[in-house]
């Protein structure tokens, strides 16, 4: 699957009603350390049909980004039947983004 824009319109349908685990990514374009997790989320994406995979700008999603307490990016959310299950803030390598799912 691609990455889906996450966003407060399809936030609901794409995230909370989602019968996959879903991870976000919450990022935002002038942070380095999220340009080195993009393409790590977006390899998982591709490689995983077993999950949904979404990214929130935090830029342009605030909303979003509060309702989750982001308080430093990049943070890498995970939900399953619209609760959170597991969550980490920093880069990391893509086997510890996989082991997060």
């Amino acid at each position: 699957m691609s990455v889906i824009n996450i966003n407060q319109n399809n936030f609901r349908e794409e995230v909370l009603a989602s019968d996959k685990p879903v991870l976000l990514d919450f990022w935002a374009s002038w942070c380095g350390p999220c340009r080195m997790v993009s393409p790590l989320v977006d390899e998982i994406a591709a490689e995983r049909s077993d999950i949904k995979v979404g990214k929130v700008n935090v830029d342009e999603q605030p909303e979003l980004a509060a309702q989750f307490h982001i308080m430093s990016i990049p943070t890498l959310v995970v939900m399953k039947d619209g609760e959170i299950v597991n969550q980490a803030t920093g880069a990391r390598p893509k086997n510890q983004i996989l082991a997060l799912l």
